[in-house]
């Protein structure tokens, strides 16, 4: 368990979470990136909005990450089935091969 001091967009608070301290500041710093990202855009002043938005563009990365994961464990499931059917299609080759000799 593990706990972390956040001070963004102008307010300041602990929270202590599951995970270890360095992996909560990891993730604090990420976060920070991204709202530094959007300060630096200059289109937003307001924190609120700042952080909103934050939150929206860290969903549409998971969204995306994860329509990445599901085509990729599509790949794997559909290589998995063709060495499957390579197996048995190999197996029906020596059966008929040994009732030709």
């Amino acid at each position: 368990m593990g706990n972390l001091q956040i001070d963004v967009l102008g307010t300041s608070f602990t929270i202590r979470a599951n995970e270890d301290s360095v992996y909560l500041t990891k993730l604090l710093g990420y976060y920070k990136r991204i709202v530094s990202e959007i300060e630096n855009s200059g289109s937003l002043k307001d924190p609120l909005q700042i952080s909103i938005l934050a939150g929206i563009t860290l969903c549409d990365d998971l969204y995306k990450e994860k329509g990445r994961n599901a085509k990729f464990q599509n790949a794997l499931e559909r290589n998995s089935t063709d060495k499957e059917a390579e197996r048995i299609t190999k197996a029906l080759i020596e059966k008929i091969d040994q009732a030709l000799k």
